[in-house]
């Protein structure tokens, strides 16, 4: 026996492609607000400095407003963190990271406030059942 296969038995790839797209588009956009969002609200404002490896207090709120996220379609990612204050700055690494660097003569010394990385480890486990059903 023949069996006669047409066209319309086979996925229109340019359709799936396009549906996959804007499935990880919304999915990742969704991650990358709740990943901003945690870290926002991880910067409590008060007075001082915050304790080595806790959140950095918030003084004036800039810090949180800061706080962007953005889909690179291209790359198909989200860049989640916050952006430098000025051109050149290195306030956001320094608080993350910890590190040195120097202002005139002085070499000053930063330990670690992290608050991007803990936010982005908090909302990890969200990621997969974002995705359950997102390709329509």
């Amino acid at each position: 026996m023949i069996t006669l296969v047409t066209r319309s038995m086979f996925f229109d790839r340019a359709k799936v492609k396009g549906a996959m797209d804007a499935a990880t588009q919304k999915v990742l956009s969704k991650f990358g607000a709740f990943v901003r969002q945690r870290a926002r609200s991880s910067i409590r404002q008060a007075r001082g400095s915050s304790r080595p490896g806790e959140p950095p207090h918030g003084h004036v709120g800039l810090l949180r407003r800061l706080i962007l996220f953005g889909y690179d379609v291209d790359r198909q990612t989200v860049v989640i963190g916050p952006m430098p204050l000025r051109q050149g700055s290195e306030a956001p690494r320094l608080l993350e990271f910890g590190g040195m660097a120097r202002r005139g003569q002085k070499t000053l010394h930063y330990r670690a406030r992290p608050f991007m990385g803990p936010a982005l480890e908090a909302e990890r486990s969200k990621l997969p059942p974002m995705w359950a059903g997102s390709v329509k």
